[in-house]
Parts: C-alpha cells; structure tokens; sequence
C-alpha cells in the first residue's frame, strides 16, 4: 500500500433526528462530499466520530458504508481503540475483513497501563491483522501518555507505522522523528500547520469535518508547494473553525456547522449535549464570513 500522507478526516457519525440510529444516507452523503472536496483520508469511528457511544452493530455499518462509499479513492482508517485487549483485537480484525486500510488506536483509557503493558497490547493487535496501525496519542482523553521513547519502543513492532500526536507540545514531533527514523510517519492531531513545519506527514483533523478542502489544501501548501505565505494566509483564513471544533466542542460544534452548511447530521449522544444557542450563533456568523452557510445546498 501507497505510504499515508496528507490531511485525514476524523469523521462525525451522523445520527438520525431521534438519535437512535446510524444515519446511513447522511454518512453517504458526507464522505462523498468530503472526498469531492479534495481530502486525502478519512478516519471513521474516533472520538469525533464517538465510538464509544455506538454499538457493535452500528460500528459495523458506519465501517461498510465509508469503505463502500469511499471505493479505494482515498484510504479509510478505522478507529479501532478499546480498553481490553481482546476487543481491540476484533475491532482491528473486522476493520480488515471489511476492507480498511489501516487502523487507529488509542491506548487504553481507563487502566493506566504500564509501558510493557502497551506494548504487549499494540503486539497483539499488530499479530493479528496485516493493516497498517496508527497509534492515537491523546493523553488529555486518554489517561496514557505515549511519549517519544514509549512510541520509539512501539515503532519496533512490524506494521505500528504512523502515530497521530495530540499534544499541544509540537516539539514532540520533532522527538518522534529523531527516535524513530524512518519507522513512524506523525500525523499531527491538533496543530496540524506548525507540525507540517517540522516533519509530519499528515494531520488527523477535526475542523476538515467542515473545511476539507482548506485543510487537504494547508498540508499541500506547506510539505509539496513550501509556499510560506500562502500556508500562513490560509491558516490564519481558517484558525476561527480550528479552535471552534477545538477543545470540549468538538463534537457538537462540528456537527451544528454541518447543519448550518447543509448537510444535518443530527446531534451528539448523551452525555454529549448539543451545542447551546448562543454558541451556535457565534459559530454562524464565523461561517458566514467563510461563506459556508449552506453551501451545500440545505
């Protein structure tokens, strides 16, 4: 498989009105028009996408509608992550028999587990697929920090590839990079410009939920075209969505956008609630300005 690289979708799950159900058109929908807009990957089922709020049989048809929909155009990554080891297994195992590309896992995120105990849990679940794995590094959510000498240890283990860093440190990135060669390919998970800067080869985001085609665009400008200005222009044009989606919001902010853009998607599950009124209109007037109120065609 062709080396990952580029801006990846951290996909929403789209619910129905009720919130009781996959909406399945929706998801349709949203992946095709993301991969219109010129992203490069999609990353269904993490925590943007709530994982854990689903169950097995609604994971199973978000993984079959993004593979199906997606049809090899851009490569689909599966949130994969659980807190015992035996259920990441599967989830990894079910991505591949349903045509993934790879995988992403958070370490788990109650157990605090130690730095042999992770690696004994990534082996596992690299032993038992043959897809490319994404370590998710998110200590804030997480309750595990995977730090450069812990992700240098774990870039041993064959198909641990690439590794989202979602820290606020971008330094860490460079650390990666210098611990482990050619083994681990960084995908930023926040700050997706200023790690572009120094090395990484991708950005798992949130706010491309809303602008794909800015944040397909922002990686290209800076690691193919090394156009300085016009990354920084275009950073600086979009940074109002970025720390948007950023923070608690995330998810309901991402998901309120795409209904002011055209393409409801319905609102978090408990106990995520939806985004309050008086943010929801500040968040309409920071798309206004981008002219993305119902661009889509509501």
């Amino acid at each position: 498989m062709t080396a990952l690289r580029g801006t990846f979708t951290v996909l929403v799950t789209p619910f129905t009105a009720d919130g009781t159900a996959v909406d399945g058109p929706a998801l349709k929908r949203l992946v095709n028009w993301q991969i219109e807009q010129g992203i490069h990957g999609l990353i269904p089922l993490g925590s943007t996408g709530e994982f854990l709020s689903m169950t097995p049989d609604e994971r199973r048809q978000v993984i079959e509608i993004c593979v199906q929909e997606a049809a090899g155009r851009v490569p689909v990554l599966i949130g994969a992550g659980a807190e015992w080891t035996r259920d990441a297994v599967a989830n990894a195992r079910e991505a591949e028999r349903l045509g993934a590309d790879g995988i992403m896992v958070i370490p788990p995120y109650y157990s605090s587990p130690t730095e042999d105990e992770l690696f004994e849990h990534y082996r596992h679940i690299a032993e038992a697929v043959s897809l490319p794995i994404m370590l998710y590094n998110n200590p804030a959510t997480a309750n595990v920090d995977l730090t450069p000498p812990v992700i240098a240890r774990l870039s041993r283990i064959d198909n641990v590839l690439y590794v989202k860093e979602s820290t606020l440190e971008v330094t860490r990135v460079r650390d990666i990079i210098e611990l482990c060669g050619d083994r681990m390919t960084v995908f930023a998970g926040i700050l997706g410009y200023e790690s572009f800067w120094l090395g990484a080869q991708g950005w798992v985001a949130v706010c491309s939920n809303l602008l794909p085609r800015d944040s397909a665009r922002l990686f290209e400008l800076v690691a193919d075209d090394n156009n300085r200005d016009a990354a920084l222009a275009l950073y600086k044009k979009i940074l109002p969505i970025v720390r948007w989606v950023g923070g608690h919001r995330y998810v309901a902010a991402s998901k309120s956008g795409l209904a002011m853009m055209g393409l409801p998607v319905g609102e978090p599950r408990a106990p995520r609630l939806p985004l309050p009124a008086a943010d929801r209109e500040l968040l309409r007037i920071e798309l206004n300005n981008l002219g993305l109120i119902n661009s889509l065609g509501a």
